[in-house]
């Protein structure tokens, strides 16, 4: 009996460990902007520029993807003001809209109010982040953030001030990175960080697991691993560096040749990017490789009735192949289909929800490695 009672504390004490975040699978901005009939003028004058958020200038960075859907709710203050934010492992800052804001996007999005709060500090120096077709503007602050039943006192977040116009048609209030702190602006400690720091979680990794198709199940566990989201073995990946989850990616095959990062290549693991994201070139190459034609706005369109005899597409990441079937990059809408590689004009690759959805990442912090499995 006392065996027993020992293994149920232990069971109880193991799960106690595990803070998960439900993700919850929204409308996109293009969703919204299809809707309202103004997708195809907002794409002229808004060019997709995944890799805005990955030019260092000094300001922290965001890409403005049209395709980001999954956020979950965080809250900030004493008593607790609620937010959603999208949970960016490129990019390193949380910043929420505040009621010092005027901008369209701050109209249709919950604002924080610092006055309602008793655990609330200004900071001293203002916030900068560039997006792909704007920027926002702000100020740093400090207040007790909870996430995921984790409370985190202190912690350092934007307040902005303005906001680019394409926000406002974004589900999410804020976002809230999850990359280093030495891409962070201002060298702000990022909430992962200081959750580690403060002993806050039982591991110093956090793991994603993004649902496919149904708006259900998608979450971020911040300490643990839920093993009920993967089968098979966890392929661990040595990071290239730590600024990013960046990795050396081998080799992009289709039908075993090699179509893409010939002789080698990096590559990020980005939830904050909806879709997998390369060089020019060689995305054109996989495109017309499994029968995609790009349109003027460089969307690769494809036939719907031709997803079942397209070709898997296998990523090598440091010696480990990891393959998505043509059901799993191309999306349908009722718009038509078209696969989820995007044209980013630079060496840096980026694998974004696509490649996330098929395989379970954990981020470890503290051996600074990407472990990757089969996502059930």
């Amino acid at each position: 009996m006392m065996k027993l009672l020992l293994v149920l504390s232990a069971l109880v004490a193991f799960a106690e460990c595990f803070h998960k975040i439900p993700l919850i699978k929204g409308k996109t901005a293009r969703e919204a902007l299809q809707e309202e009939g103004i997708w195809e003028e907002y794409r002229k004058e808004h060019p997709y520029n995944p890799m805005a958020k990955f030019y260092q200038s000094g300001t922290e960075s965001m890409t403005n993807d049209a395709d980001l859907s999954y956020y979950g709710v965080i809250s900030i203050g004493t008593p607790p003001q609620s937010f959603s934010v999208i949970f960016d492992t490129g990019s390193s800052n949380l910043w929420i809209p505040s009621v010092y804001c005027s901008s369209q996007a701050c109209q249709n999005h919950r604002k924080f109010n610092p006055k309602e709060s008793s655990t609330f500090k200004w900071g001293n120096k203002p916030l900068s982040i560039q997006y792909g077709t704007g920027s926002m503007t702000g100020y740093l602050a400090s207040d007790t953030v909870e996430v995921g039943g984790i409370s985190v006192a202190n912690q350092v977040f934007g307040l902005s001030q303005t906001e680019a116009a394409f926000l406002a048609h974004m589900a999410a209030d804020g976002i809230l990175g999850l990359a280093f702190q030495t891409i962070a602006s201002d060298d702000v400690v990022p909430v992962f960080d200081m959750m580690v720091k403060e002993r806050l979680v039982s591991q110093p990794l956090f793991s994603v697991y993004l649902s496919s198709n149904s708006a259900q199940g998608s979450e971020v566990v911040f300490g643990g691993i839920d093993s009920s989201h993967y089968t098979g073995e966890i392929a661990w990946i040595p990071l290239s560096s730590a600024t990013y989850w960046q990795i050396n990616m081998d080799s992009v095959t289709i039908n075993g040749q090699t179509v893409a990062c010939s002789g080698g290549c990096q590559a990020i693991i980005d939830t904050g990017t909806s879709l997998i994201v390369g060089p020019n070139s060689d995305i054109s190459s996989m495109n017309s490789r499994v029968g995609a034609s790009t349109n003027q706005y460089g969307e690769a369109t494809v036939n719907c009735r031709d997803i079942q005899s397209m070709p898997e597409v296998t990523f090598t990441l440091n010696g480990h192949a990891f393959t998505i079937p043509a059901s799993a990059y191309v999306s349908q809408s009722s718009y038509g289909c078209s696969t989820g590689f995007g044209q980013g004009g630079q060496q840096l690759w980026i694998l974004g929800d696509v490649f996330i959805r098929q395989y379970y990442a954990i981020f470890d912090s503290s051996t600074q490695t990407i472990g990757l499995a089969k996502s059930v």
